[in-house]
């Protein structure tokens, strides 16, 4: 199965609802997202009810409500700006939003369908409780009650898979935070990760073959094995969407881990090396300029735990200046790695199956979403 990643008309018929093309298209996906996202208007007041009416102003807190692929857009954001937000942000994957939150939220609901009973959870709380609320979009109930309330809506474009569309799930929440005045213009950033994420598509497109395409080689040396990814600083939630990225394309078991928390805790697990440690393969994120004591960190555990213990150790560097263009480079390779390992695997890496059949027992049980719209026109009659 190896040749099939020098093979394109194979590697396609296998990719059956294209999502190497998909990804192929990152680039531009990020430019439309960052067109559609400028024309988003923030009113100064919005009148829900004539006792309920939400102000938004520059914000005291933020948080990012969302599963899966509609999360990961507020930990890349949070890992990105960690030195720079000046004020305390949160990812909520939870159906109840965290104590705190109240009218000097900003409160991103975020749900790709639009039908996230989690996300449409939060949208209820937050309206209750006067959160500044940005809802992100294609459709679904969370459109729905978004434009039936005017409540600010970045509309998606529909039919692609939720961690596909990461595009438009990350960007607009940077315009949302610089119109709102939490963040300044990031311009410069933004337009040098673009232009570093056209240039490293050329190495990792399906045409480029794998002695000369990193993700490619990577995924050779992953298959077989569970991946562990390591991550630090803004490289955390990098590590994270990779980790989830194995799971969904490549479908296979993953984790992430964080430096220097995995060295009080992970690293002790290591001590019984043997045919369960040599099940994972480990993929370093690392960074040219990293800290002393973390590069300390990351090199001694590599040969100290990982060298011996792990089927193999692996190092992914990125690309560019700016801290976003290296965060995206990073994460782009995982991307297609995950795509080539499902290739090597002979699976199809679009479907979720078992996600859907999920979501499909949980409706026939629980009909959450129902209860929530009731409790969303609840409050609109009250």
């Amino acid at each position: 199965m190896n040749g099939i990643l020098d093979d394109l008309e194979g590697m396609k018929r296998i990719d059956r609802e294209g999502m190497g093309a998909i990804l192929e298209r990152l680039p531009e996906h990020c430019e439309d997202a960052l067109g559609a996202a400028v024309n988003l208007k923030i009113p100064r007041r919005l009148k829900i009810t004539e006792k309920l009416v939400i102000r938004y102003k520059k914000p005291e807190k933020i948080v990012f409500a969302g599963m899966g692929g509609s999360a990961i857009g507020g930990d890349l954001l949070k890992g990105w700006l960690r030195r720079s937000l000046p004020i305390p942000t949160e990812v909520c994957r939870e159906y109840t939003l965290p104590a705190y939150a109240d009218e000097g939220t900003l409160l991103f609901v975020t749900s790709y369908s639009g039908n996230t009973e989690e996300a449409l959870s939060c949208l209820v709380e937050g309206v209750r409780r006067r959160c500044m609320i940005v809802a992100i979009s294609s459709d679904g109930v969370l459109r729905e009650l978004s434009e039936k309330t005017r409540i600010p809506l970045v509309p998606l474009p529909g039919g692609y898979p939720p961690r596909s569309a990461l595009p438009y799930l990350f960007f607009p929440l940077v315009i949302v935070l610089e119109k709102l005045g939490v963040v300044p213009k990031m311009g410069r950033e933004v337009d040098e990760a673009l232009t570093v994420l056209k240039e490293v598509r050329e190495e990792l497109r399906l045409e480029t073959p794998v002695l000369e395409n990193p993700a490619k080689k990577i995924a050779t040396r992953l298959q077989g094995h569970i991946p562990l990814i390591t991550g630090f600083g803004c490289y955390v939630s990098v590590a994270r969407r990779m980790k989830t990225q194995f799971n969904e394309n490549s479908k296979t078991p993953a984790k992430s881990e964080a430096f220097p928390e995995l060295n009080h805790n992970e690293v002790v697990g290591w001590t019984r090396r043997g045919r369960l440690t040599q099940t994972y393969c480990v993929l370093l994120l690392r960074d040219p300029d990293e800290a002393p004591e973390i590069k300390t960190r990351i090199e001694v555990t590599k040969s100290l735990v990982f060298k011996d213990g792990a089927a193999d150790v692996l190092e992914i560097w990125p690309r560019g200046q700016g801290i976003l263009a290296r965060m995206l480079s990073t994460m782009y390779v995982g991307d297609f790695a995950s795509f080539y390992l499902a290739l090597l695997y002979g699976v199809n890496p679009t479907p979720v199956a078992i996600i859907d059949e999920l979501k499909k027992q949980m409706r026939d049980q629980v009909d959450k979403v129902g209860e929530l719209r009731r409790q969303f026109d609840g409050l609109l009659r009250a």
